[in-house]
């Protein structure tokens, strides 16, 4: 219990007062220099003093974590932006089963994510579009494969511009000479699948002599993620381009598809770690858990992911 306390400035019967709540140990100490036999000349400074060391005491004491008041924690999960709509959903049903953990989300290409953990960047998640990436890191921790789970899979579609002014109606018609075609770079997971797609179907005899380098000839760029092939197909900048299936949702009414039968299509894996030695390795192996339990599997399967395979 504190006590309100009475600290008079200047010595007039109606001199300005302040009333302030002190602790009773604090309360005593002002007592004490209030009724010592100080000269007259030093109690204003001393009271004065004092009042300022109360004062930032107090507010001090305001900014101390109250014991057993939970702290938040923040859980940082970088992930393929292939993920970005589903694992933001995800994120904020585990803030709600975990009110104290704060879900912080870093989407980029895969690639990009590998290095920046391998480089030291706080990371206690890590979501890639492939295993290729996924190994860059557990190569790096000295991990094996077995460290990461894969948790959902994706397919590969063709799109175009809704106008389609290039005429496209089959996979053959890539090859038409001069057609604008955009793709994720090689080093990009979608963009070595989507490589791997133009070999398969070169392979199948399915489609006419040179069709593979007649499509390769016809990329007009090289791009860091899935979404910025969307992005240029979806606003006319480009004939066609390769993405997965589950980022076509995000251009409803700006695109059109050509599917790319099974026996071409090239299945896209997605493994998970949670990063030993981080602050949140705990934390982060109950992230992974929840994206692979029925309620994550549901959101992953609502945004167009199949399950791993």
């Amino acid at each position: 219990m504190g006590e309100n306390f009475h600290i008079c400035y200047g010595k007039h019967p109606r001199a300005r007062t302040t009333r302030i709540p002190l602790h009773p140990t604090t309360a005593r100490l002002y007592s004490f220099i209030e009724y010592s036999h100080f000269p007259n000349s030093w109690y204003p400074v001393i009271k004065l003093t004092v009042l300022v060391i109360l004062l930032i005491l107090a507010a001090a004491a305001g900014c101390t974590p109250q014991p057993g008041l939970a702290q938040p924690e923040t859980l940082t999960v970088s992930a393929a932006a292939s993920l970005t709509e589903a694992f933001s959903e995800i994120g904020a049903l585990f803030e709600s089963a975990n009110p104290q953990v704060k879900v912080t989300f870093n989407f980029a290409g895969s690639q990009e994510l590998a290095q920046q953990i391998i480089q030291g960047a706080a990371v206690d998640v890590f979501a890639s579009a492939n295993q290729k990436q996924m190994d860059v890191v557990l190569n790096e921790l000295k991990l094996g494969s077995t460290a990461a789970s894969v948790f959902a899979s994706n397919r590969l579609v063709v799109i175009y511009p809704v106008n389609n002014t290039a005429g496209l109606k089959t996979l053959e018609d890539l090859a038409k000479p001069g057609l604008k075609l955009v793709l994720a770079g090689p080093e990009v997971p979608v963009g070595q699948y989507s490589l791997d797609f133009l070999d398969l179907a070169e392979k199948s005899g399915n489609f006419p002599a040179g069709c593979q380098q007649a499509v390769l000839a016809n990329i007009v760029s090289y791009e860091q993620n899935v979404r910025a092939v969307l992005t240029k197909v979806a606003l006319d900048e480009a004939d066609a381009g390769i993405v997965y299936a589950t980022d076509v949702g995000k251009a409803t009414g700006q695109i059109g598809i050509l599917e790319i039968p099974p026996e071409l299509n090239v299945i896209a894996i997605y493994p998970i770690l949670a990063l030993p030695g981080s602050q949140q390795t705990a934390r982060g192996q109950e992230f992974i858990e929840f994206v692979l339990s029925p309620a994550g599997q549901q959101v992953l399967e609502k945004y167009g992911f199949s399950p791993a395979e």
